[in-house]
């Protein structure tokens, strides 16, 4: 089967940097790059821990998008260009909605996110784990 769109989730690690990396390399297809914004008022975001504002939503938002802009500047840089998407939502949840409401036939991901603590990486990893396992596509990790 021949690869026509793939999607790169990126969250702004290294990980997910080399897994735009691998993509381009790889692929001579449509690309999308994905930033999944956390809702700020989940649990598990950083909002639910320090509460919501304007101005965090403002900033996540600006920090999605320059996770994006520097992925369309990577492409540009090996004479390639990405599609760019911002969602907000779960990562695992809205990845893999993205991939049904899109026509995505391959990801390609990081394995966990950055430095960021123990806490963070294992659930940063569960997102890849999440998209391996119910993703009706093939998913490469990149680690």
């Amino acid at each position: 089967m021949t690869t026509a769109h793939v999607l790169v989730p990126l969250d702004g690690s290294p990980l997910a940097a080399d897994a735009l990396d691998e993509a381009l390399e790889r692929f001579d297809c449509r690309v999308t790059v994905l930033n999944v914004v956390t809702p700020l008022d989940a649990p598990m975001s950083e909002g639910g821990i320090l509460g919501v504002d304007e101005d965090r939503r403002e900033s996540a938002r600006d920090r999605a998008d320059r996770i994006v802009e520097r992925a369309t500047t990577r492409a540009a840089e090996t004479d390639r260009r990405v599609e760019t998407a911002v969602e907000t939502g779960d990562p695992a949840e809205t990845i893999l909605e993205y991939v049904d409401d899109h026509d995505v036939d391959h990801v390609v991901m990081g394995g966990h996110g950055g430095e960021r603590g123990r806490v963070a990486r294992r659930l940063l990893g569960t997102v890849a784990t999440s998209v391996v396992g119910d993703a009706p596509v093939t998913v490469t990790v990149v680690r």
